[in-house]
């Protein structure tokens, strides 16, 4: 399943209806999927089935492949087409709804619907057993925006918490059909062994970024002097913040721990 023109209606099967651009052809398949470390000892969840073709390439490369498609129609295709491969589980279902494993590692290959890409990474990323490695084709402006590419965001800024990613391909419009409106990417997200911040201390992070980035640095509201900020970066041998605020992640990170070593009690009065 994948991006398409939004319809008026709000209905979420509708806008379903309205997002199918698939991938079909085989050596592009053979290609994305390539891009990734899956073998045969693993365990792969697909969202979106479609008309079957990514599955099947992922069949043939994996251990086995959940994959949950809720279009009845696309589902009675994809079974039809993927009835002879031992190693699928083709589920109908919102993948929304959808469980994910609660013990052991699997990873996720999906050519995802646009129009809720960022509740599918929130599922993701936040799942108390998370995939070891997530590849997913989204439009390319949201994967920016994601992986913080260019500039980064309030999201990306949390994603790279417990996540590294990258763009590692790019597609042209005419590799889907029907072609969509929108650039589109493959996105890796591969998770960190040890994230970079436990429970607490990302709930206390993610207050301190949007507090941040409200307020900035040196002023009344603000968390940190400006020059509590340049001694923080100049010691952890960072660059200086930019003036129109923090740019990189590890400075974030390093502002923060910074904030957190001289308040003593993070957050109080915030």
């Amino acid at each position: 399943m994948q991006k398409g023109k939004k319809p008026s209606t709000p209905d979420y099967k509708t806008q379903l209806s309205y997002s199918q651009n698939f991938i079909t052809d085989k050596k592009l398949l053979r290609r994305i999927t390539g891009l990734s470390n899956i073998n045969k000892s693993d365990t792969v969840i697909e969202i979106g089935a479609g008309k079957g073709h990514l599955t099947e390439a992922l069949c043939r490369i994996s251990g086995f492949v959940y994959s949950v498609e809720l279009d009845p129609k696309l589902y009675g295709q994809a079974k039809a087409k993927l009835d002879s491969y031992p190693n699928l589980k083709l589920i109908q279902g919102d993948f929304l709804r959808y469980t994910l494993p609660a013990k052991g590692s699997y990873k996720v290959f999906a050519n995802i619907p646009y129009f809720i890409t960022t509740q599918i990474i929130d599922k993701l990323a936040n799942a108390p057993n998370p995939a070891t490695d997530i590849w997913l084709v989204m439009e390319k402006g949201a994967a920016k925006r994601f992986t913080g590419t260019g500039k980064e965001t309030e999201k990306s800024l949390l994603l790279k918490v417990g996540w590294k990613m990258k763009i590692i391909y790019h597609f042209r419009r005419e590799d889907f059909h029907p072609a969509p409106s929108a650039d589109s990417v493959l996105v890796h997200f591969s998770r960190k062994e040890s994230p970079d911040l436990d429970r607490k201390e990302y709930q206390n992070f993610q207050t301190f970024i949007s507090h941040s980035r409200k307020y900035g640095f040196g002023r009344k509201e603000s968390l940190l002097t400006k020059r509590q900020v340049s001694t923080a970066l100049k010691q952890a041998g960072l660059p200086h913040a930019h003036e129109d605020g923090v740019t990189l992640y590890i400075q974030w990170l390093c502002l923060f721990r910074c904030y957190r070593h001289l308040s003593g009690s993070p957050f109080k009065g915030i």
